[in-house]
C-alpha cells in the first residue's frame, strides 16, 4: 500500500494537459505515457489539475488510482476535447455541499440571485433588475453574440456565427474550430474546481439538464476574460495545427491570469448571493462509522 500523498491545493497546480495516442501508466513509481515507439513521457500528475485524454489514449488501473490519490481530475474526451465522454471524481462530492448546491437551485428566487451574481461578475455590472431567468439568459445570448462580432473583428477574422457540429470535428470553420478546442480547455479546468471544491458538475442554475450544467455556468463567468480572445487571435494567424496553438496559449492565459486561484472562491462567493444557509444534517440522521482524516486548510484540496 502506497503512503497516502500531500496533495496540492487547486489553486498551485497547472491548469491541465491533454493526451493522445499512448498508454498512460505508472512505470517505477512514475505516472507516465509510453507512446507506440516506446518512449516515456513524465506527466507531473500530482501538480496538475486536470488531464484531459483524447481518442488514442489507454489507461491503467495503476494510472486512474494514482492519479484520484493526487486529487487530478481525469476526462476521456473527443478529438480536441469537443466532446465529454466520462470524467472521474476524486473525492469531489461533499453530501453538505450538494444539498446546499441543490437547496439553491430548487429555489425559485435563490435561483435567480445566484444567476444575477454570475450576470454581475461576467459583465462587470449588475443585471437588470426584475428580469427571470429566461430572460437574464436573452440578455446574456444577445451580448455574448455582439462580443463575438466585436473580436472577429478586431482580429479581422471571418465570422458568421458560432456554428459547429460536436459529431464532425472537421465540420466547423477555423474561428469555430479555435472557440470548441478553447471552451473544452476552460470547461475541463472548471469542472476540476468544482469537483475540488465538492459540488455537482450536472447542478447548474443558468444552463440545466446537462451532466455539466454547473460546469459551464462557471466557465460563462470567465469566458470572455481568457479563452475567447485566445481563440480569435490564433484563428487570425492561421496556424497549420491551430487546436495545438490554442492548447498552449489558453495554458498560458489560464497562468497568467492566475485563474485556479479565482474559480473555488468566486463559486462560494456565487452560490452565497442565493441567501439560503448551508442545510443542516437532521438530528436523528446516523453519523459516519468513523472519523475522516482532518482536511489540508480550504476547498481546493480533495479530501
Amino acid at each position: 500500500m502506497l503512503p497516502r500523498l500531500a496533495q496540492l491545493p487547486l489553486k498551485e497546480r497547472a491548469s491541465m494537459v491533454f493526451l493522445e495516442k499512448g498508454n498512460l501508466d505508472v512505470l517505477d513509481g512514475a505516472f507516465v505515457v509510453v507512446d507506440a515507439t516506446g518512449t516515456r513521457t513524465h506527466i507531473p500528475v500530482g501538480g496538475v489539475a486536470c488531464i484531459l485524454l483524447e481518442p488514442g489514449m489507454r489507461v491503467s488501473h495503476a494510472a486512474v488510482a494514482l492519479a484520484a490519490r493526487a486529487g487530478t481530475l481525469l476526462t476521456w474526451v473527443g478529438e480536441a476535447g469537443v466532446r465529454l465522454y466520462a470524467s472521474g471524481q476524486p473525492g469531489g462530492a461533499r453530501s453538505d455541499k450538494l444539498l446546499y448546491q441543490a437547496a439553491l437551485a430548487l429555489d425559485p428566487e435563490a435561483r435567480t440571485k445566484v444567476v444575477r451574481s454570475m450576470f454581475t461578475l461576467r459583465f462587470g455590472e449588475e443585471a437588470p433588475s426584475r428580469r427571470s431567468v429566461d430572460q437574464l439568459r436573452g440578455i446574456e445570448g444577445t451580448r455574448v453574440r455582439e462580443m463575438y462580432k466585436l473580436l472577429a473583428k478586431q482580429y479581422r477574422v471571418p465570422w458568421s456565427g458560432r456554428k459547429y457540429d460536436p459529431r464532425e470535428w472537421g465540420s466547423g470553420d477555423l474561428p469555430n474550430r479555435c472557440l470548441s478546442a478553447a471552451t473544452a480547455c476552460l470547461h475541463g479546468l472548471c469542472e476540476a474546481a468544482i469537483l475540488a471544491a465538492g459540488y455537482a458538475p450536472a447542478i447548474g442554475f443558468l444552463h440545466t439538464g446537462k451532466p455539466r450544467s454547473f460546469v459551464y455556468d462557471i466557465a460563462d463567468i470567465y469566458k470572455f476574460d481568457t479563452v475567447v480572445p485566445v481563440a480569435f487571435r490564433v484563428a487570425g494567424q492561421s496556424p497549420a495545427e491551430p487546436e495545438r496553438v490554442v492548447r498552449l496559449a489558453c495554458r498560458d492565459r489560464f497562468r497568467e491570469s492566475k485563474l485556479l486561484s479565482r474559480i473555488i472562491p468566486e463559486i462560494e462567493d456565487v452560490l452565497s448571493a442565493g441567501g439560503l444557509p448551508v442545510p443542516q444534517a437532521p438530528s436523528e440522521a446516523v453519523g459516519p462509522a468513523f472519523a475522516d482524516e482532518e482536511g489540508l486548510g480550504d476547498d481546493g484540496h480533495r479530501p
